[in-house]
């Protein structure tokens, strides 16, 4: 039996709030009136953060970078028709990620369902795989909100809207947490073995990872080289070599979380005698992933003592390579990506866009600390990385962003409504798809057409119509000012690089001379 709407919308809002859920991003809509005046009037009595973004699948991203960076649910209200097909990039991206992401969606009572109402489509569902709780009534939301995302359609009748002034606040208080404890499993591990963290890191945080990887006392690769000082450099590109990556063959490989970016590092782990895999998402979304045993914690270790040659010769291999880039390099995406990453200011936090500038610096940042890191890994997508990033921002004090330019372009819609925190975006500029370039379909007929796609834009023109704060550089020493500066508020920096061909090269070249660079340094040339 259906409610009143403004009875139902003020009952769901608050039963959020006292579970401690604070984050709301709205859009503009009439059905979903009764749920954004709602959290108007919880925001006003400074009981929630109200984000208003004029665009939903801008809006559901945006919500995906405040979950990602509070780590707790945000929620995220349209309207119903096409503003919840909206949301499904977002939806698969949160899905595949794990993340705590609440799509409430406004939609018209069942029975206009199928009658060519107006607005009105099959809403119970459309977030596939999400769970949708379809409900013209209350629902229990701490037994629905138990992590991940989640779908819940609210039916709404007319009136829309009530009269009713009444104090629907008053008495608030919190829900206790509670603290759900996980009993550690045990792991007898043998001794030349090496760990993997995946980009995301299944969850976990750096500290966790850091703690075990410190008791496991095995050479560590991460995928993200900016959160663990370390994991040894440079190794999804000297093991692209099948010599040296015979060479330091492991007996034994932990992974934590997907591996997602390099075919080299995939082919040194599926190398491996026995391949344990830790990540809670085994037990409900990656449910058929490969392993000799998949664990849902970090487990507590037993471990027979590594040989001492095991560790000196993945030093070997990780010095000599970062060697060869501490001499100069010529100006490229790499030597951009380099400087950027190593200079930007402990404390803050970067979104790393999908396609070539992840793994970019996967392969040759110098591995540090001092960054919280995010980059949208479960589908790896290059929509709504912009929006992600704009989420991202709002809970640290000095951001960054580095994404290519057919992902910025993809996502421009969000300038429209963009931020004010401060927030630097790096948008590497090489006209059109830089990695299709270093892929198989390089050279094939039509290849500018269908896979490089120039967009032939004055990218900072076209930003400076938006009436954002955008720069042009194309050395190291430009970014280096840049990066000195810390600007204030939304700022963009167009990274003019060689063009996508001569980056293919270099690139080709570069794996050359690291595989030549580590050969001699682990005694193999």
């Amino acid at each position: 039996m259906s409610i009143n709407a403004t009875k139902l919308a003020r009952q769901t809002i608050r039963e959020l709030l006292e579970l401690g859920i604070c984050d709301f991003v709205i859009s503009p809509g009439s059905r979903n009136a009764p749920l954004t005046i709602a959290v108007h009037e919880a925001a006003q009595a400074g009981l929630a953060d109200l984000h208003t973004r004029l665009d939903e699948r801008g809006a559901a991203f945006y919500a995906l970078g405040v979950a990602k960076a509070t780590k707790q649910y945000a929620v995220v209200i349209c309207t119903s028709g096409t503003a919840v097909a909206n949301y499904h990039p977002a939806a698969l991206e949160a899905y595949h990620s794990d993340i705590n992401l609440l799509f409430l969606t406004a939609d018209r009572p069942a029975h206009l369902r199928n009658t060519g109402a107006n607005q009105t489509t099959l809403q119970d569902g459309i977030l596939t795989p999400l769970e949708t709780f379809d409900s013209a009534s209350p629902l229990d939301l701490s037994d629905i909100l138990t992590g991940g995302p989640v779908h819940i359609n609210l039916q709404f009748d007319e009136p829309l809207l009530s009269d009713d002034s009444s104090d629907w606040l008053a008495g608030f208080s919190l829900a206790p947490v509670d603290e759900e404890l996980s009993e550690k499993q045990s792991l007898d591990v043998r001794a030349a073995g090496v760990l993997v963290v995946g980009h995301d890191r299944a969850g976990f945080s750096a500290a966790q990872i850091e703690e075990f990887a410190d008791i496991l006392d095995w050479p560590v690769i991460s995928e993200d080289p900016l959160s663990f000082s370390s994991t040894h450099a440079h190794a999804s590109l000297f093991l692209a070599d099948e010599e040296i990556r015979r060479a330091l063959r492991a007996d034994e490989i932990i992974v934590i979380g997907r591996t997602t970016l390099s075919r080299s590092i995939n082919a040194f782990i599926s190398d491996a005698d026995r391949l344990i895999v830790i990540d809670p998402r085994t037990e409900y979304v990656d449910t058929d992933r490969s392993a000799d045993l998949v664990l849902t914690h970090i487990p507590h270790i037993t471990k027979h003592a590594s040989p001492d040659e095991w560790n000196t010769v993945w030093d070997k291999a990780s010095s000599s390579a970062e060697a060869l880039f501490t001499k100069s390099m010529p100006w490229s995406e790499q030597a951009a990506l380099r400087m950027i990453t190593a200079n930007l200011p402990d404390g803050s936090a970067l979104f790393i866009g999908s396609s070539r500038p992840i793994r970019d610096i996967e392969a040759c940042a110098t591995p540090r600390t001092g960054l919280a890191v995010f980059a949208n890994r479960g589908l790896a997508g290059i929509d709504g990385n912009i929006s992600t990033a704009f989420g991202m921002a709002t809970r640290f004090e000095r951001s960054y962003a580095i994404v290519g330019d057919l992902t910025f372009l993809h996502d421009l819609s969000a300038l429209v409504n963009h931020i004010n925190e401060n927030l630097t975006i790096f948008i590497i500029d090489n006209n059109g798809g830089g990695i299709f370039s270093t892929l198989p379909q390089a050279g094939v007929a039509g290849f500018e057409d269908i896979f490089g796609t120039p967009h032939n834009l004055d990218i900072a023109q076209v930003i400076s119509g938006f009436g954002v704060d955008v720069q042009r550089v194309k050395s190291e020493s430009d970014l280096q000012q840049i990066i000195a500066a810390q600007a204030e508020g939304l700022h963009c920096v167009v990274v003019e690089v060689p063009s996508r061909e001569e980056n293919a090269a270099q690139l080709k070249s570069l794996y050359q001379r690291v595989a030549s660079a580590v050969r001699i340094g682990i005694n193999l040339a």
